[in-house]
């Protein structure tokens, strides 16, 4: 039975501490409120999160740190400094890209580095890579500061960016504007293949997306020293210092809605939790099709979440070598290798749905930053591969495909770490099954609703929700999408929507 609760009550529950949801029980317990977050895993940071084996640490999702100032944004809100609490360190080169041919790329920060890396690979192309410059630099103008950080649940707020954006070609794709741009084909992968890192297929994903290669241009690269889930746990830090709670292993089973507005949440154990403010961070598609299932909904049908198109699945490879901290020299803390299709592979995963031969790889080698990651004198590895989601109609039978396709990566890998399959001692997969299964995302896909222009601002899933009074949203599947930045900046989106939290008398708790 769910116990009234006041609408003057500061209590707020966050679903999920992924990196957006401990975002916001910062951002609220900065404003007063007495939050309590819930998650099923046993630890915090959601995708962010690791897992440590046979004394590897694997850092399952996101890698790289960009756009620093956000989380100094959000640490200061809550009255701290970040790098008191998280040790940054700058990445040079940011990654290097490789090709079948043996080629390579390295992106680093400064332009002169840049523009000698292009001239190395096509000289002719120069002066069209300085053009995407200023085109990234002018679309970060407009889709980062004048739209990550704002409420765009109001139609007018996109309305009036649309001849901006016509003016921009958001229309065009971001491999549109690098094929306007330069002729070489490396080069045109290497500069729309950001993208991936959100879910999105270049092919598709709007130009506007050309504004991540001004973010690391001008704010850099960086990795977190014992990785993403030295941040998440960070934060869960902050939040407990503000009087907050963070429960592992408590999972959310519905949220608890009477006269069109929620008043708490109901777990798998049947314990039950009042409260007027509820923020998910679960996955949009889940909470609407799954936490509401008991609710009326306007505008997040099931119909509605069917017909979206969502981003790619993942396979990734964790594994832990013995003896190899100073072997593959040339391999370093990021590498992007690409199979000999660029646009046929994008085609694969993300429009025919089929798990192709042929693949590109993102290598991650963190020991070469952070020795904490494996044992003395051996690596932590994580490799992954973009495969297709699970909602086609043929979609992967990844219970007989796993083993098959990671000798498919295995055979790959060969050809950048030659013997290291002798030398694994430790080892873990996650495939699409398993984002469906371990972090309830819709077709397992790995970023949530892919950010196509129709499905970005607006067109997304609002932080404010429509269907329930005191529901809102934060994470990868609303405003502004996915990616580290991303989910943090929704949080500070959430707090420019939920006002401060109410005065409760002193006499009202003492009687309480």
């Amino acid at each position: 039975m769910l116990t009234p609760v006041d609408s003057d009550s500061n209590a707020a529950i966050v679903i999920g501490a992924g990196l957006g949801g401990l975002a916001a029980a910062m951002r609220l317990g900065a404003k007063g409120y007495a939050v309590t977050v819930l998650d099923r895993l046993d630890r915090p940071g959601g995708r962010g999160s690791s897992v440590t084996q046979d004394g590897h640490r694997f850092d399952l999702g996101p890698t790289i740190i960009t756009v620093p100032q956000v989380y100094e944004k959000l640490w200061a809100a809550c009255g701290r400094d970040f790098h008191k609490d998280v040790d940054l360190r700058p990445m040079d080169p940011f990654y290097e890209v490789r090709w079948q041919d043996g080629s390579t790329f390295k992106a680093r920060q400064k332009t002169d580095a840049m523009l000698a890396e292009v001239a190395r690979l096509s000289p002719h192309d120069v002066k069209g890579y300085l053009k995407f410059l200023k085109d990234s630099e002018r679309r970060y103008v407009v889709g980062f500061e004048g739209m990550v950080a704002k409420p765009m649940h109001k139609l007018w707020e996109t309305i009036k960016v649309l001849p901006t954006f016509a003016m921009l070609r958001a229309d065009q794709s971001i491999l549109g504007l690098a094929k306007r741009r330069v002729k070489d084909p490396r080069l045109r992968m290497a500069l729309s293949f950001h993208p991936l890192f959100i879910g999105g297929d270049p092919m598709h994903v709007t130009s506007m997306y050309a504004l991540v290669a001004h973010l690391e241009k001008e704010f850099g690269v960086h990795y977190a020293m014992g990785g993403v889930q030295a941040i998440a746990d960070a934060m869960v830090a902050v939040i407990r210092s503000q009087g907050g709670q963070v429960r592992q292993q408590a999972e959310v089973d519905e949220i608890l809605v009477a006269d069109g507005a929620a008043r708490g949440v109901r777990l798998t154990s049947d314990e039950v939790l009042a409260a007027p403010l509820v923020i998910s961070n679960a996955d949009a598609g889940h909470t609407y099709r799954n936490l509401l299932r008991k609710a009326p909904r306007k505008r997040w049908t099931d119909r509605k979440l069917a017909s979206r198109r969502w981003s790619m699945g993942l396979f990734v490879w964790y594994f832990g070598t013995k003896g190899t901290a100073d072997m593959w020299p040339d391999i370093g803390h990021h590498t992007i290798t690409n199979a000999p299709r660029y646009e046929g592979l994008l085609k694969d995963i993300f429009i025919k749905g089929k798990l192709a031969d042929d693949m590109s790889l993102y290598i991650h080698r963190p020991a070469r930053t952070d020795p904490s990651v494996a044992p003395a004198g051996d690596d932590t590895f994580y490799v992954l591969s973009p495969v297709p989601h699970l909602g086609f109609d043929d979609a992967v039978d990844w219970t007989t495909e796993r083993d098959v396709y990671k000798a498919k990566v295995q055979a790959e890998l060969q050809k950048y770490l030659p013997g290291f399959a002798e030398r694994i001692s430790t080892e873990m997969t996650l495939t699409p099954a398993d984002f469906r299964d371990r972090y309830l995302s819709p077709n397992g896909s790995g970023f949530s609703i892919e950010p196509r222009i129709l499905q970005s601002a607006w067109f997304r899933p609002h932080n404010i929700s429509e269907e329930a009074k005191g529901l809102f949203l934060v994470g990868a599947g609303t405003h502004p999408g996915a990616g580290v930045p991303g989910v943090i900046s929704s949080a500070e989106v959430l707090s420019k929507l939920v006002p401060d939290a109410p005065h409760i008398p002193e006499m009202k708790v003492a009687a309480e």
